[in-house]
């Protein structure tokens, strides 16, 4: 899954922590997964919003340190440059190619984690990652983050079209 940075304000202040549990339920909708015991997670309550920001690989490093540090210890408002759009308490991240601020519509309250769902109010997707209008995954460079071996991995060559690769299962059993 790709790796995300979110971005909320805790007391005033910018914090940032790297999140993979993200999930796109639709177009305008997503959902993300964090640990009770997060400090981010207090600025996401209070403030009902919070941004989602999608780092290239030349960003693991700093990417890496803001999930590995508290905000409840380290202040993390001087790692990125913060930028807002719409809403004035999700700070997004300037060094990375795609940015959503995301407004709270509903937060899901599970014995070890809070499930947080958005409504993405505004997408910022630098030119740089953009081929004819649209994204473009090799210019992304995206980092994937895989559990199991705690790993972050570049993105592969393409394998198939969704939604079309199937069909020849379906041709051959006619």
């Amino acid at each position: 899954m790709p790796t995300t940075v979110v971005g909320t304000k805790v007391d005033g202040k910018p914090n940032y922590i790297t999140i993979a549990h993200v999930g796109i339920l639709d177009f305008e909708t997503v959902s993300l997964g964090s640990a009770k015991s997060h400090y981010s997670n207090k600025g996401i309550k209070d403030n009902c919003t919070f941004s989602i920001n999608i780092p290239s690989a030349e960003q693991v490093e700093k990417t890496d340190y803001v999930g590995i540090v508290s905000g409840k210890k380290v202040d993390k408002s001087s790692i990125f440059r913060a930028f807002y759009g719409k809403l004035r308490t999700a700070p997004m991240i300037e060094e990375f190619p795609i940015n959503m601020e995301c407004e709270l519509i509903q937060t899901l309250d599970l014995p070890k984690h809070d499930i947080f769902i958005g409504r993405i109010v505004e997408t910022y997707c630098d030119d740089s990652v953009m081929t004819e209008g649209t994204l473009d995954f090799e210019k992304l460079d995206p980092i994937l983050y895989t559990h199991f071996d705690r790993g972050y991995w570049r993105l592969g060559d393409k394998l198939a079209n969704a939604w079309n690769v199937g069909k020849r299962l379906e041709e051959k059993r006619s």
